[in-house]
Order: structure tokens, then sequence, then C-alpha cells
């Protein structure tokens, strides 16, 4: 299957970088509430002294888990602030920066800079990240082995096909020692044509990053984001490999540009970035999604 980006119009183009699929994990309400209450508890501040409060409504675009998740626990203490937050769709597609940038919501919560940045780069827009809010360090799975010295030579890898998310799968099938790559790969024009040895014989086959939890049972190591896997059901503290802690591919609040400074914007990042979303994200996810810095 030949990687290909950005072919035609931008909107084909674009495969996913860190898009939601079609779910099956889903937070219960009563969890959900419980830690609402504890965020809301801080949103007392911004309501004046006569209870009224003037209303904001704010619509995004938000990939299910752990996104979507994220929203409905902030929601109470931004409601305390006058802004209330619709989400329009928790199913993430290839159209979502284009409705962002052409004005049919007010902020998308999917991706991670390295792709809204080279949507940017060849749609020519400028679609701006508001805040870092949190990590899912991309990581290998399988449901064959228990182990990076379990998987055999000629083992079948099935990685992303999109361009950071490619360069992502990469660096970890080398950091495991599969692979040593040209030492001057670029990350969005990454493939398997810039692999320089295989350490140990593997075969890898690129294809959208939407397929591969789907197709997965055909390969001995499939490599996706953490979302996608929590999307469906999958143990993600049962993998062969991953990213460091430490990743640079932070999910962001996207926003265009001239709306960083809006203030309902900056309210929805603080909340999303407070100390107990942090706390929220460290006990419900261990591990498999980290708060950003």
């Amino acid at each position: 299957m030949k990687k290909r980006l950005f072919v035609g119009a931008v909107t084909l183009g674009l495969t996913t970088a860190l898009m939601g699929c079609s779910s099956v994990a889903k937070t219960s309400s009563a969890q959900v509430n419980t830690e609402n209450e504890k965020v809301a508890s801080a949103g007392g501040e911004s309501e004046n002294k006569t209870g009224n409060v003037e209303t904001t409504k704010l619509i995004g675009l938000a990939d299910l888990v752990p996104h979507n998740e994220l929203i409905e626990l902030v929601k109470p203490a931004l409601s305390k602030q006058g802004i209330e937050i619709e989400i329009v769709s928790t199913a993430a597609d290839a159209t979502w920066l284009d409705k962002l940038n052409g004005g049919e919501v007010d902020f998308a919560f999917f991706a991670h800079w390295p792709y809204v940045e080279e949507y940017n780069d060849v749609s020519g827009v400028k679609i701006a990240n508001a805040g870092n809010i949190h990590v899912e360090p991309i990581s290998a799975y399988s449901n064959e082995y228990q182990s990076v010295d379990e998987v055999p030579d000629n083992a079948k890898f099935v990685i992303p096909n999109d361009a950071t998310n490619e360069y992502r799968a990469l660096k970890i099938i080398e950091k495991a020692g599969f692979i040593k790559l040209d030492p001057n790969l670029k990350e969005l024009k990454a493939s398997v044509k810039d692999i320089v040895e295989y350490v140990k014989p593997i075969e890898i086959t690129e294809i959208d990053s939407i397929q591969i939890i789907g197709l997965a049972q055909d390969f001995d190591v499939y490599i996706t984001n953490t979302n996608k896997a929590l999307e469906a059901g999958i143990d993600t503290t049962k993998y062969l490999f991953r990213e460091d802690a430490n990743s640079p591919y932070a999910n962001i609040i996207a926003v265009k540009e001239e709306r960083l400074e809006d203030p309902g914007i900056k309210a929805l990042v603080e909340a999303l970035r407070s100390d107990e979303t942090k706390k929220f994200i460290e006990e419900k996810y261990n591990g498999a999604v980290i708060p950003a810095e």
C-alpha cells in the first residue's frame, strides 16, 4: 500500500494524525460527574456577585477518547464562568481542520501540533495552537507476542502512513532494535525507504491509521495511537514498546489564529491544563495518556 499524503485536495490528502475512529470504550457518567464536581469547585470566582453570568458558547470538535472525556470533565467549571461548550462531533475525519478554518466550529481538539503545522504548510492557512493538553505516546502492540524478544524473524509490522505518525512509528521500531534509519530522516517525509539497515528481518506495511486496529489480526505487530487503542478497548499497559513520556507530540486545542486571545478559548485551555484535570488524566489512563508540559 503506497504512502501518499495530501494527494489532490487537502481534505482528501490529510489522513488522520491523532484522529479517533468508531469507539467502543466510554467513561461511565458517574465517574466523569464525580471528577466534574472537583474541577467545578475551582471555577466560582468568575461568577459575579449577583449570580448572573453572561454566557459565551463555544462549538468544538473533539475526538472521543480521551479528548471529549476531558471536555466533559471541565464543562461545570466553565459553566460557572459563563462558558458553554457544545461538541458537535466525536468521530474525527480528514475534514475537521477544514471545518475549523471555514468557521464552522470555534476549536478542534484531536491532533498534535506537527500535524496541524503540516496542514498549514500545504493549505496556506493559519490554524494556531491555543495550548498543549496531553500526550498520547504512539505504541506497538501484538496479539501474538508478549515481549520484543518473542517477535520472530520476518514478522509482519503495520504502521500509520501519514507523515508525522509514520516518522514516530519508524523511530520507535528503530529504538526497539529492529532497524536503523537514515540519520538525515525528515519528519514530514518519512517512509520505509529511509530504512538503511534491517537489524532483524521484518516486513513493514504502511496503511491509513484508521484501518490499523481493524486489520491487526493480519499482522504480528501493529503500531497505533493511544486514543485509538483506548477507544477499541485495548489494554494500553500491554504494549511491546512505545514512545517515551517526553514525546513532543502533545495534543492541542487548535483554533484560527485570530481567536488565540479569545477569553473563552483561554478559559477552556486553562481548565484543561488545571491540576484537577492533570490528576484525572494520571489516575484514569495509567500512563496511556500523559498531561502535557
